[in-house]
Parts: structure tokens; C-alpha cells; sequence
């Protein structure tokens, strides 16, 4: 049975994420989701799927530039991160917190204010964030399940709504007629799950909205304990000696978004004479950060000696400190990325352009919602919100570029939301697995924890995507969502309210 370009080539990636789900295994159910995929390609002869999930999969993934460039990034930030722990920076911040952020409350606002300045990419988000707020958090006794929502919802959400991100520059670079990039800007007042993500954050932190198995971590975090804490990627703190000053936390990360913005611009052709716009949507996200990630770790090397807060031999020592605090992210990614490959080879993207010309093309007010949760059946299935960009946007923009340019940009914004939704709820999903990372919390147990929230929001976005579709206006739809949004978490509030139990401890 031929299963290229069938359902069939969405199955594996499924099962690895039921799989994930039950077993709260994430290695063995990512590499079951490969075997599967690599004997659907082979039509389950043993030898053929072998080597191509060694040859197309691990070899592939581990191959291509962007990959590792990615991997080179996380290990130069996972030493930065290091750098500022052994140099007293985190232990400094962390006094200045006592004075400064005095409530659970206070810590989860300041996380993601952090997280919605820290715009350029999603991966950057996720592991600065969690390396500056995670003293933070344990002092407030914020789970690491909550920071690592907090942290995940603002990472992604903030990225594809900032012109100026890495996941600017993916969209617009999958729109290969007219301005992708004024199209982008367009798409941001319809882009619903990304907005009113950003509003139930501040909501579900406001007023202290704990639901499902949140509720029990949370509860669990204030009596003490945090079951959701993943101790085998905590990063050493043995520098908190008397030199270390909020400035040894606050130079590195200013000078890792400063230079990472340099090295965008630079792959993206600024210093050829480019303008910075087009620099930013041409980049290549991946050098750009390697690139950032360099300078601002050879910088803070130099500043920390001068200061002298850390001797030279202490800042080689965590290199491979770095690199060991980010081996389960880094090894979650290669299945993952593995994972995608498999998928792709089956065909995936042939199977939903199929699906999506033949089905639903005549449904025009419905399309934007269909098309929000096709994107984000999609990005959930496969873990990524840039390959669900490259597959359904050149579809949206063949259907109606010539049709009703107004149902295009409500359309693509669907698109783009979907995907964010999909890859948020993805245990598969690179970005999730990163605010794992950077929270240090059992990545399953983030999953489970973050799921209720995200379906919430994404309830409603799919409500305003109907009723944007026939409203057609980005502000008045906007502010309907905005209330509804409001009113769900005061339903949300007062049903929580009621519910005083406290868990078994």
C-alpha cells in the first residue's frame, strides 16, 4: 500500500505524541514516531527503513546548516548562562529581586514583561527568560510548570506578532508574490491566538486563574514542593561571591540581544545596502544567532576578566558546563527534527494541499476558521509552526490574491495563528520543548500543564476567525475578542473560586 502523500503520513507523528503523552516518555516515544514513519516510507522492509531514518532522518537533520546552527546557539547560550551564574550575576539579581519583586504575583508579571521585550526569536525567548526568572520563580514558589507557560506563552506569541523577529522574516519569506512583509504587518490585528494569548496571560496572573493539573503544581509549589522541577538541567550557582552584580546579569543578556540583531541584519544583507526591513525579512535566523550568540559570549568573557568577578580558567570551565545543561534539549530537538524529516518523506504537505483545494476552497466565510485549525492540526501533528507557514500560505495566497485581498490577510493570519496554536500545544513542538528547557521543568509535565490554557484561547480564536470573516474589519473583530476573552476568564475566576480543595502531598 502506497502511503506517500496520504493520511498515513501524519500518522507518526501522532502516535509519538500520544505516545508522549501517556507514557511521559519523550525519547522513546519520539524515536517509535521515527521507526514508523521510516517503515511507512520503506513499505515496512527492515533494512530500507533502516537506512533511511538514519540517512534521511538522524544524518539528515543533524546535517543541515540551520540544525546546527540552532544546536551551536543553545550550547553558546547554555555557557552564557553559565558564565552569569558562576559570576555572581543570578545571585546578585536575585537580591535585587527581594527588594524589587515581592510577590508570586510581581514574579509572574516581571516574566512576561521579560518575555514580550525579548522579541528576536522564539528559542532565545525561551532560555533567557528561564535562566533570569528561574531564581525568581523558586524564591516566589511559581512551579516550574507556571514559568514554563509563562515563558512559552510569550515566546512564540510575541515573535509572530513583531515585525521585526525571526518568524517575521519565515512568514513573509513563504509569500513570494506582492509585499510580504506589509502583508505580514496587516495580519497582525487578525491574528487572534497570538493577541489573545498575551491577555489571558495576564489574566490567568492577575487573577491567580489555576486550572487543571496547574492547580495541583501550583498548589504543590506553595506548601514547598515542585514535582514539575527538572533537576538534571539545572545550570551550576556556585558564584554567588561578593563581585557579582545585577550588571554581570544584565550585560550579557542586553549585549546577546543587541548582537543578535547585528547578526540578522548581517546575514540579511544591512552592510551591502540593503535596508534594514528587507535585511530582517531576507535573514538567516539561524547564523544571525550564532553569530549574536559569539560576540556576546567573547564580550562577556572580556568584561567579566576585567572586572575580574571570575578567573579565566573558570570561564573555559563552563563551556562544557553549558553544553551538558543543554544536552536533553538538544537531544529532544534531533528526534524532533528527525521526526519532521520522516513526516515530510511521507508526503505530508502533497496530502493537506490536496485536502485544502479540494474540500474547502468554496467555503469562503468559514475558510479562515477552517484554515486556523488545519494549521493547527498541522503544527501540533508535526511540532512546526515555519513548515505549516511554508505549506498553507502559498495555498491561501493562490486562492484568494485575486479574489478579496481583505479574506487573504484574514486568512494568512489564520495560518499563522493556527500554526502558533498547534506548535504551543505540541509536545514535539522545538519552542515548547526550549520553554521546558529554560524553565527546567519536566517537559511532558509543561505539556500537560499548558494544554488547558492554550485549547481556552484557542476556543475563542476560532470563534473570532468566523467572525472576522464577515465582520472584515481587524478592530471591531479585535475588540469583540478582547471581550470575549475578558468574560471567559472572569467565568474562569469565579469557577476556580468555588474549587478550595487542596491536593495530596
Amino acid at each position: 500500500m502506497d502511503m506517500i502523500g496520504t493520511f498515513w503520513s501524519l500518522v507518526p507523528p501522532l502516535v509519538a505524541i500520544v505516545l508522549a503523552l501517556i507514557t511521559k516518555e519523550v525519547f522513546s516515544s519520539l524515536f517509535v514516531g521515527i521507526l514508523i514513519g521510516a517503515l511507512f516510507y520503506a513499505g515496512f522492509n527492515i533494512e530500507g527503513a533502516m537506512n533511511h531514518m538514519v540517512d534521511e532522518g538522524f544524518i539528515a537533520a543533524l546535517s543541515d546548516s540551520y540544525n546546527v546552527g540552532i544546536l551551536i546557539f543553545l550550547v553558546i547560550l547554555g555557557t552564557i548562562v553559565c558564565l552569569m551564574n558562576k559570576a555572581g550575576g543570578s545571585a546578585a539579581f536575585g537580591e535585587w529581586a527581594k527588594t524589587h519583586i515581592k510577590s508570586r504575583v510581581g514574579a509572574q508579571i516581571v516574566t512576561m514583561l521579560l518575555g514580550v521585550v525579548i522579541f528576536i526569536d522564539d528559542y532565545f525567548n525561551c532560555l533567557t527568560v528561564g535562566s533570569v526568572m528561574k531564581p525568581v520563580a523558586q524564591k516566589h514558589r511559581v512551579s516550574s510548570s507556571k514559568l514554563a507557560y509563562l515563558i512559552d506563552s510569550t515566546a512564540a506569541p510575541v515573535c509572530i506578532i513583531a515585525p521585526i523577529s525571526s518568524w517575521a522574516a519565515a512568514v513573509t519569506s513563504n509569500i513570494e508574490s506582492g509585499d510580504g512583509f506589509a502583508l505580514f504587518i496587516n495580519a497582525i490585528p487578525y491574528n487572534y491566538y497570538a493577541l489573545l494569548t498575551l491577555v489571558f496571560v495576564v489574566g490567568v496572573i492577575l487573577f491567580k486563574i489555576d486550572i487543571g493539573p496547574m492547580r495541583k503544581y501550583e498548589m504543590l509549589a506553595e506548601a514547598g514542593k515542585d514535582p514539575g522541577d527538572e533537576e538534571d538541567t539545572k545550570l551550576p550557582e556556585t558564584g554567588a561571591g561578593s563581585k557579582g552584580k545585577v550588571f554581570d546579569l544584565v550585560f550579557p543578556i542586553i549585549t546577546l540581544i543587541t548582537a543578535c540583531i547585528f547578526g540578522m541584519i548581517y546575514t540579511g544583507g544591512f552592510f551591502s545596502g540593503v535596508d534594514f526591513i528587507t535585511a530582517f525579512a531576507n535573514c538567516n535566523a539561524s547564523k544571525g544567532l550564532v553569530i549574536g550568540s559569539l560576540i556576546a559570549l567573547l564580550l562577556t568573557v572580556i568584561v567579566y576578566l576585567i572586572r575580574r568577578v571570575i578567573s579565566f580558567k573558570v570561564c573555559m570551565e563552563c563551556i562544557p558546563e553549558g553544553f551538558k545543561a543543554m544536552v536533553p534539549a538538544i537531544l529532544i530537538l534531533t528526534f524532533a527534527w528527525t521526526l519532521k524529516n520522516m513526516t515530510s518523506s511521507l508526503g505530508a504537505d502533497v496530502f493537506v494541499d490536496t485536502v485544502v483545494r479540494e474540500y474547502i476552497a468554496d467555503l469562503q466565510f468559514l475558510l479562515p476558521a477552517i484554515i486556523f485549525l488545519i494549521a493547527a492540526a498541522i503544527s501540533f501533528a508535526t511540532g512546526t509552526s515555519w513548515g505549516t507557514f511554508g505549506i498553507l500560505i502559498p495555498i491561501v495566497v493562490s486562492i484568494f490574491e485575486n479574489v478579496d485581498p481583505t479574506m487573504m490577510v484574514i486568512s494568512i493570519s489564520a495560518c499563522m495563528a493556527g500554526s502558533v496554536c498547534g506548535d504551543h500545544c505540541s509536545p514535539i513542538s522545538d519552542t515548547t520543548i526550549m520553554a521546558s528547557a529554560g524553565a527546567r521543568c519536566v517537559h511532558v509535565k509543561h505539556v500537560s500543564t499548558q494544554l488547558p490554557y492554550a485549547i481556552t484561547v484557542a476556543a475563542i480564536s476560532f470563534v473570532m476567525y468566523i467572525v472576522a470573516a464577515f465582520v472584515k474589519d481587524p478592530f471591531i473583530s479585535l475588540a469583540i475578542g478582547l471581550a470575549l476573552t475578558v468574560a471567559v476568564l472572569l467565568l474562569l475566576k469565579r469557577l476556580t473560586s468555588k474549587n478550595t480543595d487542596k491536593p495530596n502531598t
